[in-house]
């Protein structure tokens, strides 16, 4: 691994978007070190990297282990250019009948646990005046959904920190942006009716569902030098579903 070449951290890089994204980069010679929270997501990852970065384990409930495992990374590779937070989970309820944990759980992973890790990375990022901070929203974040008040709330969070974030960290040469996909095929979806993706499917303009392709893409694009004047910006991919 040569010490030139830029280094990824990607959470939730075992499946879905995440992994993906980790495949992507690894092909544009990007070395990537992926977070699972089990050995079986880890051992993906590092099948997926084939000695080109490595998988491991990281509980984003547990804010001493991200400390620990940020730690570990720059011990081996001195810095992290580029961090995606992709990491996401659902408990979906209807509001009424969502309990107190249902909703902490959901917030905890989805929000507080990107605040913490980026946080810590970007210190870093500073005294470099280099970063690249990504993260990966929902079209739900803007337009709600019911059944997922727990998690609209946590993605329509990112909105107002990555917003924020951007500002304070513009001048020292980090961007900071989202990439919110609508009905991407993945992991993620596959729980979801075929009656409700008729009916999804109804409210999309260019009448089919994205791929994980189209959300990497866009995730090459941010890091390259060319995207350098972006920052703060909430990109949606979701086939005209929603227009900002």
């Amino acid at each position: 691994m040569k010490k030139n070449k830029k280094i990824a951290l990607i959470t939730g890089a075992s499946r879905g978007i995440g992994k993906k994204i980790a495949q992507e980069l690894s092909n544009n010679n990007i070395i990537v070190i992926g977070t699972s929270t089990n050995r079986e997501g880890v051992k993906k990852i590092n099948n997926m990297l084939n000695k080109k970065g490595y998988g491991i384990i990281l509980n984003l409930n547990n804010f001493c282990e991200i400390s620990q495992c940020i730690k570990i990374i720059y011990a081996t590779f001195k810095k992290i250019d580029i961090l995606i937070n992709s990491a996401a989970i659902k408990i979906d309820k209807l509001f009424i009948n969502m309990s107190l944990k249902e909703w902490n759980t959901v917030l905890k992973i989805n929000l507080t646990a990107i605040f913490y890790i980026t946080q810590l990375v970007v210190k870093k990022m500073i005294k470099k005046k280099y970063g690249r901070i990504i993260t990966i929203g929902s079209i739900i974040g803007n337009i709600g959904n019911i059944g997922q008040i727990n998690y609209s709330a946590s993605k329509s969070g990112i909105i107002g920190f990555n917003k924020t974030l951007a500002l304070e960290v513009a001048s020292k040469g980090i961007t900071a942006n989202i990439i919110s996909p609508g009905f991407i095929q993945s992991g993620m979806t596959k729980t979801i009716s075929k009656k409700k993706k008729k009916e999804f499917l109804l409210k999309i303009p260019v009448k089919k569902f994205g791929s994980k392709k189209h959300i990497s893409s866009i995730i090459l694009f941010l890091i390259s030098k060319e995207s350098s004047y972006i920052t703060g910006q909430n990109i949606h991919i979701n086939g005209g579903m929603y227009m900002n």
